[in-house]
């Protein structure tokens, strides 16, 4: 959400930085509703001054036997009354109007998040890690002989539809261990306090976070009006709505394992084979609620979690700034981490972390107290994967395949297999 008051003190400045991401102007339309909203309360506020005073005379005009001025002045009280309920009536309409239509407009980006178009645009800051030098023709994690019937997308498909996949054995073993080594990381050596959250939100949850009123088709929502989270930066960041937070409770680090459901939308034809993009997965998520002067540092820290788990499975990745016109509706600026994947020769998104500044704490109403007791200041929220399960899970199977079809596995999952390191050809854990 945005500070219509910011709007109002810079409306070029506020369209400059919209152009930045590739969006027409909105401060025109912003601050047409703005206007007609504060006429309809000023005049409210002069017809019930009116009001008071017509009522104050209504008895002086009664006692001294003025009946034409008592009958004036009853109606002219009348009149004021009908006035105020209308004008107010009126003036809650065009609040709505003005609410809808901020809570459509994305964020501004930072100053410092490069300007650009689409992911072309996107800059390069890290390059980590060798891809493995194959002498062989590299496959895709679904063609692996480890992997063959354990990854199950038929049963999948006649039990759910497409975009559906039944791990089963030693590789659903192996996703497991990936997000128990996730959160153990996060919680013992990053500090992150682990949170079993609820994966069925209310509206409220899913507008605070940014994720309606705009983007509604990306969800599912049940009969009874829950929505499935998209991921549990939902919930996780609106733990703290409508809390007034002591400064030394900030910041507030939380990671979460949850299912997570996306519809999709917008993505029909794309990457239609394996595992990389489903309607339900699993991802161990990052949430961050800071102080405003703490939270770009706090996204590097966040950032560096994220890499680290990378690092420690041997996994080659890049990490890249992306442009304005490639950055989420509520970013303020993001980071994608992207892990090679040989079968695709490329490097595939596995995680973004974003600061969104206050832009969801106002949506929330989410404030601390500051340090010298003043008023009350919106927080800081950032969010972050820290990974995808399922998509890491591709990456320690195409980086670590061998021409017969096992799979050599990350060291660091050996604790969390029963010390085993290899999936062999037939799909067996082995030492």
């Amino acid at each position: 959400m945005h500070d219509i008051r910011a709007i109002r003190e810079n409306a070029t400045g506020f369209d400059a930085a919209l152009a930045r991401r590739g969006d027409a102007p909105m401060s025109a339309q912003v601050l047409e509703i703005d206007s007609a909203r504060r006429s309809k309360i000023l005049a409210a506020e002069v017809a019930q001054a009116e009001q008071n005073k017509a009522s104050k005379l209504v008895g002086a005009a009664k006692a001294s036997g003025d009946e034409a001025e008592f009958k004036r002045l009853r109606a002219l009280v009348s009149e004021k009354k009908s006035a105020v309920a209308t004008l107010n009536e009126e003036a809650k309409a065009e609040d709505v109007r003005l609410i809808d239509l901020l809570a459509r407009i994305p964020n501004l980006p930072a100053d410092d998040v490069p300007t650009g178009a689409d992911e072309a645009d996107n800059v390069e800051i890290k390059l980590w890690g060798t891809p493995p030098a194959l002498d062989f023709q590299a496959k895709e994690h679904f063609e692996l002989a480890g992997v063959g019937a354990a990854m199950d997308f038929d049963t999948a498909a006649k039990i759910s539809g497409a975009r559906f996949v039944m791990l089963k054995g030693s590789v659903a073993r192996i996703h497991r261990a990936l997000a128990q080594f996730m959160l153990d990381t996060h919680v013992d050596e990053n500090g992150l306090t682990e949170v079993n959250s609820p994966v069925l939100v209310r509206d409220e949850a899913m507008y605070g976070t940014d994720k309606l009123p705009k983007f509604g088709e990306d969800s599912y929502q049940t009969t009874n009006g829950w929505w499935l989270v998209p991921t549990s930066e939902v919930p996780l960041t609106y733990s703290v709505s409508g809390d007034v937070l002591d400064h030394t409770a900030l910041p507030i680090r939380m990671t979460a394992h949850t299912l997570c459901f996306r519809s999709e939308a917008g993505s029909a034809g794309r990457d239609t084979s394996g595992m990389l993009r489903q309607h339900q997965f699993e991802k161990v998520e990052m949430v961050s609620i800071t102080h405003p002067d703490e939270s770009d540092a706090e996204q590097k820290r966040m950032l560096g979690c994220a890499e680290g788990i990378l690092e420690a499975l041997n996994i080659p990745y890049r990490t890249v700034e992306l442009c304005t016109g490639d950055m989420g509706f509520g970013a303020r600026r993001t980071y994608d981490i992207e892990a090679w994947l040989p079968g695709q020769d490329a490097y595939r998104e596995i995680s973004s972390v974003s600061t969104t500044g206050d832009f969801q704490a106002r949506r929330m109403n989410a404030r601390f107290k500051p340090e010298d007791g003043g008023k009350p200041q919106f927080v800081h929220t950032l969010n972050g994967s820290g990974l995808a399960v399922g998509r890491c899970l591709i990456a320690v199977l195409e980086n670590g395949q061998n021409e017969d079809g096992s799979v050599t596995l990350p060291s660091a999952l050996a604790p969390y297999l029963g010390g085993k390191t290899t999936l062999t050809k037939d799909g067996v854990l082995s030492a």
